[in-house]
């Protein structure tokens, strides 16, 4: 792979732009791993840095502690996940002063997946926020939040059609949201159709594309049939005959993520999120190859 593929990076008008998305630990092996990753990862200068949210208390818990943690050991800028699941507004309320009182100024709004897992149906906590539209607005009342949303260019699940999603959408930044993320995919055209729907639509907020790394094909297979994201043949003949060779999967993964990278700048994308399932190997990889090194230490704050 020629590197000449980075050129427009240095052609654009606007700076190459990465974010990492992590997830809280829930054993003290999962936090050594998780603090690894980022502080690999960290030197890099990510744009910001987001950390998920589950329902129930003791993930909330776990949440709030590792930002807090990120904010306190490290120069990076945190964006807290929240959803509107299995808590009144009150209760949600709460996190989101709590997280302001310890320095939190992003939030990523989400509605969250149903208490019964993904393909349930959803119903809204009872005295809680009914959607993600409804949380952005909380979020604006309660303090001048950064809010990010998610976005879905294959379509949210539940959404009966991509038009119907893309409504959903608009409502979110109507009510205050200032960029999308988006759900992983693996065929560029998806996306790319996506961006320039939602740009006829009137929707001008940045709609940064989620990178995954596929370290286990299966797995992420798996997630994505959930989800609804496509898996194309092509992604699973290169990962096939590889389950029991774990090198050679992570060298095929980086080559994988690299050349949709690769693809997605040389056609104008600037800004990139990467889903790094607390792991720091591939993402630094792809980075480096982006031409995004480590930068010098600075001393926290």
């Amino acid at each position: 792979m020629s590197l000449d593929v980075v050129r427009p990076s240095r052609q654009s008008n606007r700076p190459l732009r990465v974010s990492f998305e992590f997830f809280p630990p829930k054993t003290a092996e999962m936090e050594t791993s998780l603090w690894h990753a980022i502080e690999r990862l960290a030197p890099i200068g990510p744009s910001f840095v987001s950390v998920t949210y589950g329902a129930g208390g003791s993930t909330r818990e776990r949440t709030h502690s590792t930002v807090s943690r990120i904010i306190r050991e490290t120069n990076l800028k945190p964006a807290a996940h929240l959803t509107c699941v299995a808590a009144t507004k009150d209760e949600v309320d709460d996190v989101v002063r709590a997280y302001w009182d310890v320095g939190v100024r992003h939030v990523v709004a989400l509605r969250g997946d149903p208490v019964g897992g993904i393909g349930t149906t959803y119903a809204a906590h009872p005295g809680g926020y009914e959607n993600s539209t409804a949380l952005v607005a909380g979020l604006k009342r309660l303090g001048d939040f950064e809010i990010s949303v998610s976005a879905y260019p294959e379509k949210h699940p539940e959404s009966a059609t991509l038009d119907d999603d893309i409504d959903v959408l608009k409502a979110k930044i109507d009510a205050g949201a200032t960029r999308a993320i988006t759900q992983f995919f693996f065929e560029n055209d998806h996306y790319l159709r996506y961006v320039d729907r939602v740009r006829a639509a009137g929707i001008h907020i940045p709609i940064v594309p989620g990178i995954v790394p596929v370290e286990n094909f299966r797995q992420t297979a798996s997630f994505a049939k959930r989800a609804g994201a496509y898996v194309p043949q092509w992604l699973a003949d290169r990962f096939d005959g590889l389950d029991d060779d774990a090198t050679t999967r992570r060298l095929v993964a980086a080559a994988v993520a690299a050349e949709q990278v690769f693809d997605l700048l040389d056609r104008g994308v600037q800004d990139f999120h990467f889903y790094t399932m607390n792991k720091s190997e591939l993402v630094f990889a792809i980075c480096h190859l982006l031409g995004l090194k480590p930068q010098p230490a600075r001393e926290a704050a």
